[in-house]
């Protein structure tokens, strides 16, 4: 069974650091790269920061500088480590999955970072 699990999100001041995390399941296959995007009601999914099993990052503009993605490729897993962060941060985080030998988008339930003081 094809299974993303993701963790980290919750509610911080502005200002403050989230470490966000991702474990992929054995069943996506072999990873090509893994990301996270957000997404806020009413607003179309964001690409906030995707990285490969090669180490090479993509960051939106919003996220550059502040925030930093990594990967552990023998244990699967992805994070996404956010400081400075703003109340315009706030959303639901989704980690996505691209594999290289299995046909799918593959993405985990989502984690709600709320920026707020």
């Amino acid at each position: 069974q094809v299974q993303i699990v993701e963790s980290g999100g919750g509610l911080v001041q502005p200002g403050g650091s989230l470490r966000l995390s991702c474990v992929a399941s054995k069943s996506i296959g072999k990873i090509f790269f893994m990301g996270w995007y957000r997404q806020t009601p009413g607003k179309e999914r964001e690409m906030v920061a995707t990285i490969t099993t090669g180490g090479s990052t993509n960051y939106a503009d919003s996220a550059r500088g502040r925030f930093r993605i990594s990967i552990d490729n023998a244990a699967r897993s992805a994070f996404l480590q956010m400081d400075s962060l703003k109340p315009e941060d706030t959303a639901v985080y989704y980690c996505n999955v691209n594999s290289l030998t299995v046909d799918g988008d593959f993405w985990g339930q989502g984690t709600q970072v709320t920026v707020s003081s």
